[in-house]
């Protein structure tokens, strides 16, 4: 090679060529497989995918997108990657987006749920899930601190925080019932003191460029993306279909008190409910599904969680570990065919709980495309992510209280589950260990702690 000849680069300046919607559907399936990390690792491996290095739309209007899906209840990196497949490809874009975002995560969830729940009480696996306990408290603690951090800005929002801590610990208050108090305050507060309730919600202002995009700033809003009464009503009449059909179906077949039906009914409430990610919807999963329905135990739920922690796609995605147990342990359809009736709750569960974050993308995109503005909602956002941060706390305290008490307050303290618990504390917040591996050598100490112990 000639050493005076240039090397050629990338051009930065050239608007990226059209993407055909299978280069999409392959990008997004991709995304599917490798979307570790949660939502802020989710989002982030989409910005450098799509806004830096493929430049499919521009930072911009990828916040703009991102801000939206932020106000909605449902998780926000799956709600995104369906926001720009939709503006990408029309309806059928942001389908495929959404669900190859979810996909993966049914299946493998599917396979991992009934591997724990056939060989659970195998000694090594006894050992794994001894170690990977404490490992979920810690993390349920780490995730109370980052969003406390970021969303406690002022002495109000810490008096919302405390006090959705002791309704829901001290008058086991309903998690929706807080949720709706806490937005009535923020939206009344945001009227009455906006400054004090303009902390989180939004992404600030954009003040980057990583060179021309297919959708850039100033790409006029595809003919499709536009907002028009009838489209709106045609999808969400679509959208209301895909919900009645299958849930008067179950209550035909089974009841309107069958367990697939009330599964069905359960978890449409627990994915409206899902405002500040998933850990703020996981007491209520809890509530309903352990203390009501009795669809898993405490430990169960704990597992289930860890399982979701190290598997791609949304952590709400542990409601498929919750299906699946619910409808083994229930054998639905007798025991010859508990396989089935877990996987087919996990499927439905599944459904139900991704269902709006769909309506709410094609319904609500062209009205955001409408304009490229900054979206005012920040008022009820902000005070109900302050009341989530009292609710994942006591999520953390009732974690912990079964896994070092896991006999009750009368039993023996679990020196073991403390001294894992405090290393992976000490891994997250001292050394900035991934979850995936504080997950892993918690896992693996457990197994040795629990064979020196046998």
């Amino acid at each position: 090679m000639n050493s005076r000849e240039p090397v050629k680069a990338v051009d930065t300046q050239a608007i990226p060529p059209a993407v055909s919607f299978w280069e999409a559907f392959r990008f997004w399936l991709k995304l599917g497989f490798i979307s570790f990390g949660g939502p802020a690792g989710q989002i982030a491996i989409m910005h450098s995918e799509l806004v830096e290095r493929r430049r499919w739309i521009s930072e911009k209007r990828f916040l703009h997108a991102l801000n939206y899906c932020m106000v909605l209840p449902g998780p926000e990196a799956q709600q995104l990657a369906t926001y720009i497949g939709w503006l990408m490809h029309r309806t059928w874009g942001g389908i495929v987006a959404g669900v190859l975002f979810v996909l993966p995560s049914l299946f493998i969830l599917i396979a991992l749920s009934w591997v724990y729940i056939a060989f659970g009480d195998i000694p090594v696996v006894v050992g794994l899930f001894y170690g990977i306990k404490p490992a979920v408290t810690a993390i349920v603690v780490q995730a109370a601190h980052r969003i406390g951090s970021r969303a406690l800005k002022n002495n109000v929002l810490w008096a919302i925080a405390a006090a959705s801590f002791v309704a829901i610990l001290a008058l086991n208050a309903p998690f929706p019932l807080i949720v709706v108090a806490a937005a009535l305050i923020g939206y009344l507060g945001g009227r009455l003191a906006p400054d004090t309730f303009r902390a989180g919600g939004g992404h600030g202002k954009v003040d980057k460029s990583f060179g021309p995009a297919l959708i850039d700033d100033d790409t006029p809003t595809p003919e499709h993306a536009r907002f028009r009464w009838p489209q709106l009503i045609r999808i969400a009449i679509v959208g209301a279909l895909l919900w009645l059909v299958p849930m008067g179906l179950l209550s035909a077949l089974f009841g309107w008190h069958g367990t697939l039906t009330q599964m069905g009914w359960f978890f449409t409430k627990a994915a409206l409910l899902t405002f500040g990610g998933a850990y703020a919807v996981l007491p209520y999963v809890y509530q309903g599904a352990v203390d009501h329905y009795g669809w898993l135990t405490p430990t169960q739920m704990i597992d289930g969680l860890a399982l979701g922690e190290t598997t791609p796609g949304p952590l709400i995605m542990v409601v498929t570990f919750v299906g699946f147990v619910g409808g083994y342990v229930k054998a639905l359809f007798g025991t010859e065919m508990v396989f089935l009736a877990g996987a087919l709750a996990a499927t439905l569960v599944t459904w139900f709980t991704f269902l709006p974050s769909f309506i709410f993308i094609l319904t609500g995109g062209p009205l955001v495309e409408s304009t490229h503005d900054d979206i005012k909602f920040t008022g009820p956002l902000t005070a109900i992510t302050a009341a989530v941060v009292g609710v994942i706390l006591n999520l953390a305290l009732f974690f912990g209280y079964h896994v070092l008490w896991p006999q009750g307050f009368a039993g023996a303290f679990d020196w073991g589950s403390a001294l894992i618990a405090l290393a992976a504390v000490v891994a997250l917040f001292r050394f900035k260990r991934n979850v995936i591996e504080v997950i892993a050598a918690c896992a693996v100490a457990g197994l040795l702690l629990k064979m020196l112990i046998l």
